[in-house]
């Protein structure tokens, strides 16, 4: 019998030693490296003896050189999912051949997601729903009471990857889901499932049979308390897009983030709503993120994102209040708040306004997660709304970025944030000079703004 062997891992860049250390050499991440247990190599799979000897290989092997000018570029048919938003983040649909994981909190509603889809897809395709953390009667019952169709889903519980390939190399599906790669298993490696060298080959197991076989392989994954994907950080280049599915506990609202994705825009957002039947989804976002109370208050101002390949007008909301301590506060949900200090001393720099002695809460309604920098112009004027005391008019709208000169920077698409915002209402806009439009829009005016200070006075 072969002696076991064993291997450091580092969790984050997926790098191998021979024995532990604290700090890895390759990504300089300290306390990342996990102990696996690797097995005897197999007869036949050593040298070049195929793809088995081929560990997290996931293409199909070809023997030949070809010209680049050669390659095919026969046009890839997508398989729509029956969500137009989760057509979107994918970039226009499934692709088959590709391999995509879902991540998300307990509780967003990634199995309620891939179980609405798999039961609409299978009246007109091949589907093969594996799950290794729920029995059949417990997914039975949920589709039961999201009342879904559920003749023609073909259903496996099943954690073993080599019975989960036999059975697909059988069926023959068109979309493979595994719920989820964390309790899935090869039974070569002595490890637990979960374990870094388990999820690592079991996704390049399936990943390998999605792309020789033309399969669209879905996959389930945790994440961490930080908000991340568990596993080793090999995994995210395994697969072909990243999808992340978030949403608080106490809202009914899930957004569907695409941080990575080989066949489409990344940074695309999906907007659900998590109703009694299920996930539903909002087409309209900026619908659900405009419900202001009929009463403006103070440091409430509507921004224009861009999220992917759409504008969104989202609500942002700031709170000013006399500090009580040596070190005010700056607490910002949905923002960075290294960004939000920064914007600080640039309005007491170049507005003239001090906030040193206040404590300052910002708030992006909604849960919406604001990545970009066309926020910073709206930002500085609901502080300054909140610190005056004076509300700011409901049809008005703000996007730009502030430079640490006090200078109003451009932001990418302002022509196309400017008539989003009027097709919602909205009769004024305070933008950047180089968004500014040669003509607005019917019934909008538009004040364009060089500095925070014709900004300031144009309030």
């Amino acid at each position: 019998m072969a002696k076991a062997k064993s291997a450091f891992v580092c969790t984050e860049c997926g790098a191998e030693y021979r024995k532990w250390q604290g700090q890895c050499s390759s990504c300089q991440e300290w306390n990342t490296l996990s102990e696996v247990r690797l097995s005897a190599a197999r007869p036949g799979a050593a040298s070049g003896g195929g793809a088995a000897g081929r560990g997290g290989y996931a293409g199909s092997l070809s023997r030949e050189v070809v010209d680049l000018a050669q390659v095919d570029l026969g046009e890839v048919p997508r398989l729509s999912s029956t969500f137009e938003e989760f057509d979107r983040v994918l970039g226009g649909g499934l692709v088959p051949g590709s391999a995509v994981l879902l991540g998300g909190h307990p509780g967003a509603g990634k199995s309620t997601l891939l179980l609405q889809t798999a039961c609409k897809l299978a009246q007109q395709r091949r589907v093969l729903y594996v799950t290794g953390e729920e029995s059949l009667s417990q997914v039975a019952m949920r589709a039961h009471r999201l009342q879904l169709p559920t003749q023609g889903l073909k259903m496996l519980a099943e954690t073993s990857i080599e019975t989960i390939l036999g059975v697909a190399e059988r069926e023959r599906p068109d979309i493979l889901i595994i719920d989820s790669i964390q309790t899935t298993h090869l039974e070569d490696i002595a490890s637990a499932p979960g374990g870094v060298a388990q999820v690592r080959e079991s996704a390049a197991a399936l990943t390998r049979f999605a792309k020789q076989s033309s399969t669209v392989l879905l996959l389930v994954g945790h994440v961490t308390k930080d908000g991340t994907l568990a596993g080793p950080k090999v995994l995210e280049h395994m697969i072909d897009a990243s999808l992340l599915l978030e949403g608080g506990a106490d809202s009914r609202f899930r957004t569907l983030r695409g941080q990575k994705n080989r066949f489409g825009a990344v940074n695309e957002l999906g907007v659900f709503a998590m109703l009694e039947h299920g996930l539903k989804e909002v087409k309209n976002p900026s619908a659900i993120f405009l419900s202001r109370t009929e009463e403006q208050a103070p440091g409430s101002l509507v921004m224009v994102v861009w999220e992917g390949t759409r504008p969104i007008l989202v609500e942002v909301q700031a709170l000013l209040d006399d500090s009580a301590l040596g070190n005010p506060r700056r607490v910002a949900l949905g923002l960075d708040q290294n960004r939000l200090a920064m914007l600080l001393a640039v309005l007491h720099r170049h507005g003239g306004l001090f906030t040193g002695d206040q404590d300052v809460f910002l708030n992006v309604v909604g849960g919406v997660k604001v990545l970009e920098t066309s926020a910073d112009l709206a930002v500085l004027l609901a502080v300054v709304s909140s610190l005056q005391s004076r509300p700011l008019a409901r049809e008005l709208v703000v996007f730009g970025e502030v430079g640490l000169s006090g200078e109003i920077r451009p932001v990418p698409s302002g022509q196309e944030r400017i008539v989003e915002a009027a097709k919602h209402g909205f009769r004024r806009a305070i933008v950047p000079r180089a968004n500014a439009p040669r003509q607005a829009p019917a019934g909008m005016e538009v004040v364009a703004v060089d500095k925070l200070a014709d900004a300031l006075e144009a309030l």
